[in-house]
């Protein structure tokens, strides 16, 4: 299963992406839409709901324009349009304990039965912040490179940058992992390789790792969404996740989606290091 999301500050942005999804035959039941302003929801239903009637026989209308509240413990109502949105990420009725608990539980290898209320608060920081999200998961690699191509378009992050092929390199350095990425951190074979490497390292008993992201040009919400993953899962395993040498733009996304306050971000390499190294005899 693959998830490409879109963070979004103008409902516009997010209705003309909503729009253009349908438009390149993102099935519907792929995509959800979530904000916190129900004023917005219904804005973004009506003027959706003419286009879908005219595009798909009004099927859309009937069943994803229906604005559907729904209570998120510790945050209030979250409206939410998509027939999907319950399947999609666990989200439940008013009036139970969790909710968007297992939105990326399906892609790290987590059971979908786990309440990993870590990755609830990665959503609610951004809905807390007054914007809005549309996320897509498919299990066709085709729908989500046309997804995310259209969130990446029109959502807060449009840069442009020269394809590089991804690399990854580990090293040792005072009994801490360092995984050095080279070039791009986006849907398909940048976030492959990196789940892969991240994969095989825990799997040889390496859980404190250090992401050297020095040599990354560019990371598209895919990208973001796998470096969730992978400090979710790590945390999971009873270890940690640092980013050292997060560029400009990378650095923008994830303050302007909360998550430089859930990601452990450090200046350079050696403080990255010194920290793992004293977390780490702690747990000893």
């Amino acid at each position: 299963m693959e998830t490409a999301i879109g963070v979004f500050d103008s409902h516009n942005n997010a209705e003309e992406a909503l729009r253009d999804l349908l438009r390149q035959s993102v099935p519907r039941e792929s995509i959800v839409f979530l904000t916190r302003s129900e004023n917005e929801a219904v804005t973004v239903a009506k003027e959706l709901g003419t286009y879908a009637g005219g595009f798909v026989n009004g099927g859309f209308l009937a069943e994803v324009i229906a604005v559907t509240p729904l209570m998120i413990p510790g945050m209030g109502p979250v409206y939410t349009l998509g027939s999907g949105a319950s399947a999609l990420l666990g989200l439940v009725s008013p009036g139970t304990s969790s909710a968007l608990d297992k939105a990326t539980s399906t892609d790290v290898g987590i059971p979908e039965t786990s309440h990993d209320n870590e990755n609830a608060a990665l959503f609610e920081k951004i809905l807390k912040g007054g914007r809005s999200l549309i996320l897509v998961r498919t299990a066709w690699h085709e729908i989500a490179t046309v997804a995310s191509g259209v969130l990446d378009r029109l959502g807060n992050d449009t840069s442009e940058r020269t394809r590089v092929k991804t690399q990854t390199a580990t090293r040792q350095a005072d009994g801490i992992t360092v995984l050095d990425v080279r070039g791009r951190i986006t849907l398909g074979e940048g976030s492959v390789m990196l789940r892969k490497s991240i994969s095989d390292l825990i799997q040889t008993g390496n859980k404190w790792i250090v992401l050297n992201l020095y040599e990354v040009d560019y990371v598209d919400t895919s990208g973001v969404g796998e470096l969730v993953r992978i400090h979710a899962t790590l945390r999971k395993q009873g270890g940690q996740l640092k980013l050292v040498n997060v560029h400009k733009t990378l650095m923008d996304i994830l303050r302007m989606t909360c998550l430089h306050r859930v990601f452990d971000i450090q200046k350079d390499e050696a403080s990255a290091i010194k920290s793992s190294g004293r977390a780490v005899r702690a747990t000893a």
